[in-house]
């Protein structure tokens, strides 16, 4: 008996079959699997889409007037990107770097203003309950749906009448008023800035723009952050509006700049490998500003998946 009790039992129960369970696990796998290459493949494609044009933006600046129509656009032929560069820095004065700092200008500190006026309105909107708020949000999500070229002409008729045009206040001020970085900034605001945090703040005696700027502003540093990388891009890649206000050639920024060479190529052909070489030096700039600011992407994103 004793050693009946102590065997153990080899007549077991019946035992759950895994069967099922491991189909259904290898089904499972093999979904996310699925997507997981639909997904690359559709990554790739986009990255080719994108870096294909670029590619080609390399190998042509490395070309002379002559290699450019007289290779493919994929094939490299002689090495002259240095001579390039060289004959770009010295065409009209260096016309291009004049246009390249008026790029920066506008893009920086446009950039900056733009973000601290829709930090302000967004944070102002979300935090606050005041008469007319509603209808102030509904303005700012209808002025979405107006498109940029619509108010490039009255906006221009504006800044004629204010003694604007043909300045950089006259592409300064304008790019104060970006709707699309109101409304990021309030949805970032209503939903990082606790209002007990401020009430909390009110009651140890702290002023609004101090519970603004030490609180408001570090809790939306990641939509801060994107608001000013939309904004940057916006006013670098800025067109209609500038080559309306400009007619001075020294105030205009690289897209109206680089426009006028490449229409100027039909009749001047050097301009064309100008053209190119200048459009690559202007990626460059975007290029640096995506990588700088993409730690703070990933900081901001990642702040509250731990306690």
């Amino acid at each position: 008996m004793a050693t009946d009790l102590a065997r153990p039992s080899t007549s077991a129960g019946p035992r759950p079959s895994r069967g099922p369970g491991r189909s259904s696990a290898r089904n499972g796998e093999r979904i996310s699997r699925g997507w997981m290459v639909v997904c690359t493949i559709a990554v790739v494609l986009a990255s080719i889409y994108f870096l294909v044009p670029v590619l080609w933006l390399v190998i042509a600046s490395t070309k002379s007037a002559g290699d450019l129509f007289s290779t493919s656009g994929f094939a490299f032929a002689g090495f002259h990107l240095w001579d390039n560069i060289v004959n770009l820095s010295t065409y009209d004065h260096g016309i291009f770097w004049r246009w390249s700092l008026n790029s920066i200008i506008y893009s920086v500190f446009g950039s900056a203003l733009t973000t601290a006026v829709c930090a302000i309105t967004g944070y102002a909107i979300a935090v606050y309950r005041f008469r007319g708020r509603r209808v102030l949000l509904a303005a700012v999500l209808a002025s979405m749906l107006v498109p940029g070229t619509v108010i490039a002409q009255p906006t221009y008729v504006l800044l004629v009448q204010m003694g604007l045009n043909n300045s950089y206040a006259g592409l300064l001020l304008p790019a104060l008023v970006y709707s699309f970085g109101v409304l990021l900034c309030y949805i970032y605001a209503q939903q990082s800035v606790p209002i007990e945090l401020i009430e909390a703040a009110r009651l140890d005696g702290a002023g609004e723009f101090r519970i603004f700027a030490s609180i408001g502003v570090r809790l939306m540093g990641t939509g801060l952050v994107t608001v000013l990388l939309f904004a940057f891009l916006s006013s670098w890649n800025s067109y209609l509006l500038p080559l309306l206000v400009l007619t001075d050639q020294h105030l205009m920024p690289l897209t109206v700049g680089l426009t006028g060479w490449n229409q100027s190529a039909i009749s001047i052909p050097g301009l064309q490998v100008l053209t190119i070489i200048g459009s690559l030096i202007s990626v460059i700039p975007i290029a640096i500003v995506f990588v700088s600011l993409q730690r703070f992407w990933r900081s901001g994103l990642t702040a509250g998946s731990l306690r």
